[in-house]
């Protein structure tokens, strides 16, 4: 049986979101994820809960509405700039060529200084992996709506497409809340919710797709882990999302990187089953803070 034709179907959620600043070739550890100094040139959000499907999912479009919120009111971003591909509404539906197509349109403009957001909120999963770049032996993938006519989207593709066109001093922030989302964007530097760098994922083809831009996936969960909901309010959100939104959106927060993945693992880590992950395109520095 072909490795893409079989895989497990767990209930997840999915939000992909990254941000990067290079210096002296490292991202520094006082770089905030968001700051009213960093201007998005580009928003992507998808969210699907494939309505009528076996697998339905109930919050992931919540979660693109509670993204989408803050970065229109609070950050001052004009509904225009943000591209919505959702399965609920009236937007265009987030099928496989509509994923891959929007991939494509978001980076084909970037050059050194542009930043860019994308949020991924659906289902994800494993299949086993074709070219040898994966220490586990298994690719992450991610659902579109009509999966099961067209198919997955494997991670090597959504690096070739969405990371590795690139440029340098080019910045991109990525949220995805899905299960086994830790690497799917086979960046090379992995960081555990200790802000620890686990070396040992970098094989030798991870380190030949180094990126040239800055780049930054917060991931809801390990490539090994499914990835849970939450209800709050009585609506249904993503768990990644959720705090995702909470900690650095609607609160204006200025932690760092890997204050964040901390802070969301010390919430998570209460009800859910899962460990957020951080990976980037470059060594992540960690740096005191003043007294």
């Amino acid at each position: 049986m072909h490795p893409r034709s079989f895989y497990v179907f767990p209930d997840v959620y999915t939000t992909c979101s990254v941000i990067s600043r290079k210096k002296a070739g490292f991202i520094g550890e006082r770089q905030v994820c968001l700051q009213n100094s960093e201007i998005f040139e580009a928003v992507y959000q998808i969210g699907i809960n494939y309505k009528g499907q076996r697998w339905e999912l109930k919050g992931c479009n919540n979660d693109i509405g509670n993204i989408f919120q803050p970065l229109v009111n609070q950050w001052g971003y004009h509904p225009r700039d943000i591209t919505l591909l959702t399965d609920e509404g009236n937007n265009p539906l987030p099928t496989r060529s509509n994923i891959l197509y929007e991939m494509h349109r978001l980076v084909s403009h970037a050059r050194a200084g542009d930043s860019m957001f994308v949020h991924f909120s659906g289902h994800g999963s494993q299949v086993r992996d074709a070219d040898g770049d994966e220490v586990d032996g298994y690719d992450e993938v991610i659902f579109p709506v009509d999966y099961q006519e067209s198919g997955v989207i494997v991670d090597d593709e959504i690096h070739d497409i969405l990371v590795k066109p690139l440029p340098a001093g080019c910045r991109l922030t990525a949220l995805f809340d899905s299960c086994h989302s830790g690497t799917v964007l086979d960046l090379p530097y992995i960081y555990q919710a200790n802000g620890r760098l686990r070396s040992h994922t970098m094989n030798s083809q991870a380190l030949a797709k180094y990126p040239k831009a800055h780049v930054v996936l917060f991931a809801g969960c390990s490539d090994l882990q499914g990835s849970g909901g939450i209800i709050r309010g009585g609506e249904f959100l993503g768990a990644m999302s959720a705090f995702y939104y909470l900690l650095i959106l609607a609160e204006n927060s200025t932690q760092t990187y890997l204050q964040v993945l901390a802070s969301v693992k010390d919430i998570l880590r209460r009800t859910q089953k899962q460990t957020p992950q951080l990976s980037s395109s470059y060594p992540i520095v960690r740096q005191l803070h003043a007294a």
